[in-house]
């Protein structure tokens, strides 16, 4: 699966341009930015939410904890 990195390194910009093409903020000449979505769909990125959310420290997650034996709790 290609990163952040791979894209970068195929049109020869850095990881800073990629993410500002990606967030579309920032900026970034057209021919730049067209360079950058070729790269992207010919590595076929996707971003990964996952460390976006990480990084932006808006990551929400909710756990739940099961017990494996759940036939004890239910006896009388």
């Amino acid at each position: 699966m290609p990163n952040l990195d791979d894209v970068a390194k195929l049109c020869g910009v850095s990881r800073m341009t990629v993410s500002r093409v990606i967030n579309n903020s920032g900026p970034v000449k057209e021919e730049t930015r067209q360079k950058v979505l070729r790269a992207i769909n010919q590595l076929n990125y996707v971003p990964n939410l996952y460390a976006k959310g990480m990084a932006g420290h808006s990551l929400r997650i909710l756990s739940v904890i099961v017990p494996k034996n759940t036939s004890a709790l239910c006896s009388r």
